[in-house]
């Protein structure tokens, strides 16, 4: 029996007896430090030292004007109901977002000859395109190259979407460049009010320009938002070089439903005269993707080969980011890499494969090479070549934290992915379910595994938790993208605001979640009822099978076809479930992050506060092991939001 609880409790119930006692205990400490407060102004007025008011120091200075330029920031989003009819306008009014953003750009001084000194990396694609800007960001990191890189969204910190050689931009450097950028745009405000100042997005994207020139990087590596063709970053003229990565179907809304469609956007950012790489693709997208690069007049459309067909020098690839999925970014990363180095530093000579007579097959160590069943059509294939040192070095290195992320503490291990494309969530199914296994076979007792999961936007849950259901949790919880309803949990004592989202609201965000709890519920029914067909016809076939050994053989028409009925129906069951489902899966609705990770993690982590008393109980598989793995995904806000309650230093470093 299934078992569903919905939870929409927002603030503790200050009737709870725990509660009160709470507040008396609070008010005894208040009252001591009261106390203690005067004594020691006593104390130093009897020993002559003058009364004074606490000093803020330089770095509580630096936290609050960071804090402030967020606060700014915020303001500049767009809230649900106008979000809400950009929706409903299916993106008609797109195609005037460059003109204004480049008027934009002309307040704060950034002109498009200024553009033009920045030697840019410029990346599209559904899914794989921030990995890929981050491969392109370790490699060039370790060839000695000042790296800028502007991608999006942040996991935990706003200043993480401005990168300078792999780090998010320090805060007084973020406060800095902020304000100037945002007070430009405040003097230069037009008379009539129209576009007065840009929206979030827009903002960022013109603060990272504004950054890069001044900070002199020597290459701005630019992840693309939404699309391509009309995306903020598509103001400059003459990157050095573009490159698509896997393409899906993803804000329909904006870019169309059809792949077709989704690939003529991502190939928008393709420049006359200038190279671009795509990643294998389905036959069709591959086919758009050409024709639109062509039409750009660009120099060169090359699609990139495997990993595996790469040179190395006594050395195995060792890619840095998980799951075999990302072997097709990293080579659309040396292929980005490559043809920059070859530009900017003419003395580079990279050996082709047939350079080296005694070449040997990389040795991949975290997977096989992932296939894509692509069709080339008339695109060239890019050439492989033999990796320099530093290019494996930076393979290696790269970090890109809540993509394919592992990290335990006491009896928990978390698997943390931002999937949230049917495609990208069979690979994130994948790379968990290997790796559940290969943890769950070393320890010494029961494994229970829960799923926290939220799908935002315009996007169907139902491809996504149908992928989720060959992992066979004991639970699963649904909670929005809110980090706490609780505490303040930063020094000042004021709530973070790093992710404050006003595009929509927390009622919408429970109403969603209930929602995603509804579809897996329904899906994990139909894969129970699934099952027993399947386990029944086994069972009649097993009849059938041992009857006939004593019974004559009668050959029949009807007969025939029930058989094989039968067989379709397990075969088509079988490839739908890898194990048992398991009825008893409890579903579970939270209204913060925080409260999911401490009902997922069930007391099992020790750096976590315990359940609420008036949380549903955990499933007793949970209650019962000796270890849990959760795996988070459906959105990487979420993730972010679950990195932020366990450990904000991941969002930039390795544990």
């Amino acid at each position: 029996m299934l078992r569903s609880v919905f939870r929409t409790r927002s603030l503790p119930n200050v009737n709870h007896p725990r509660y009160s006692l709470f507040l008396c205990i609070g008010s005894v400490f208040h009252l001591q430090n009261i106390i203690n407060m005067r004594d020691l102004q006593t104390i130093r007025l009897m020993n002559g030292i003058p009364s004074r008011a606490p000093q803020s120091t330089s770095a509580e200075k630096v936290v609050k004007s960071y804090e402030e330029a967020v606060r700014q920031l915020n303001t500049l989003q767009t809230n649900a109901a106008v979000l809400e009819r950009i929706r409903l306008e299916q993106g008609r009014r797109v195609k005037n977002n460059l003109p204004t953003v480049i008027e934009f750009a002309k307040r704060i001084g950034l002109t498009l000859d200024k553009l033009d000194k920045l030697s840019i990396i410029h990346v599209s694609g559904t899914k794989g395109k921030g990995s890929v800007c981050a491969f392109c960001e370790s490699i060039l990191k370790a060839n000695g190259v000042k790296t800028g890189f502007y991608t999006s969204p942040h996991l935990v910190e706003v200043r993480e979407r401005i990168r300078i050689n792999g780090k998010p931009l320090p805060k007084d450097l973020f406060t800095h460049h902020f304000f100037t950028v945002f007070n430009r745009l405040e003097a230069s405000k037009p008379d009539d009010g129209v576009d007065a100042m840009p929206g979030y997005f827009r903002f960022l994207t013109l603060m990272a320009y504004h950054v890069f020139l001044e900070e002199k990087v020597d290459v701005a590596i630019m992840e693309v938002g939404i699309g391509g063709t009309y995306d903020c970053t598509n103001i400059h003229r003459c990157p050095t070089v573009v490159g698509i990565s896997s393409l899906g179907i993803d804000h329909t809304s904006l870019l169309g439903d059809t792949i077709k469609e989704i690939a003529w956007q991502k190939a928008g950012i393709c420049k006359p005269d200038r190279p671009a790489f795509s990643v294998q693709q389905p036959e069709d997208g591959l086919e758009v993707i050409h024709e639109t690069a062509k039409e750009r007049k660009v120099s060169l459309i090359q699609r990139c080969p495997s990993l595996s067909s790469y040179g190395f020098k006594d050395q195995p690839i060792e890619v840095g980011l998980a799951g075999v999925h990302q072997h097709i970014n990293a080579s659309l990363a040396l292929q980005l890499c490559k043809t920059w180095m070859e530009e900017k530093h003419k003395d580079i000579i990279f050996e082709s494969i047939s350079d080296e007579p005694s070449l040997k097959k990389a040795k991949l160590t975290n997977g096989d090479e992932a296939h894509d069943a692509s069709v080339s059509c008339d695109m060239a294939m890019a050439q492989p070549f033999v990796l320099p040192d530093s290019f494996i070095k930076g393979l290696k290195n790269c970090y890109w934290p809540g993509r394919n992320q592992t990290f335990s503490r006491d009896r928990v291990t978390y698997y943390v992915d931002g999937a949230h494309t049917p495609r990208s969530m069979k690979a994130c199914q994948k790379w968990f379910e290997e790796s559940a296994q290969l943890e769950a076979a070393k320890i010494d007792g029961p494994v229970a595994r829960i799923l926290i999961f939220n799908s935002t936007g315009d996007r169907d849950e139902s491809p996504l938790l149908e992928v989720l259901m060959a992992s066979n949790f004991d639970g699963a919880v649904f909670c929005p993208n809110i980090a706490s309803v609780y505490a303040a949990q930063n020094s000042a004592g004021k709530p973070r605001t790093d992710q404050t989202n006003y595009n929509t609201t927390s009622s919408k965000q429970m109403m969603r979640c209930e929602r995603n709890l509804a579809t897996f519920d329904k899906i994990l029914k139909e894969s129970i009822t699934s099952q027993a067909a399947a386990d029944k016809v086994t069972e009649t076939d097993n009849e059938i099978s041992h009857s006939s050994k004593s019974a004559p053989v009668y050959t029949s028409t009807a007969h025939t076809g029930v058989a094989a009925s039968r067989t379709q129906l397990a075969h088509q069951t079988s490839s739908l479930h890898t194990s048992t489902v398991k009825p008893d899966t409890k579903l579970v609705v939270m209204c913060c992050i925080q409260d999911a990770v401490q009902w997922a993690a069930c007391c099992k982590d020790s750096q976590l506060g315990s359940p609420s008393l008036e949380d549903p109980i955990p499933p007793d598989a949970s209650r019962a092991a000796k270890h849990i793995q959760v795996l988070v995904c459906g959105s990487l806000h979420l993730v972010g939001g679950v990195i932020k309650i366990l450990d904000p230093n991941l969002a930039v470093t390795k544990l």
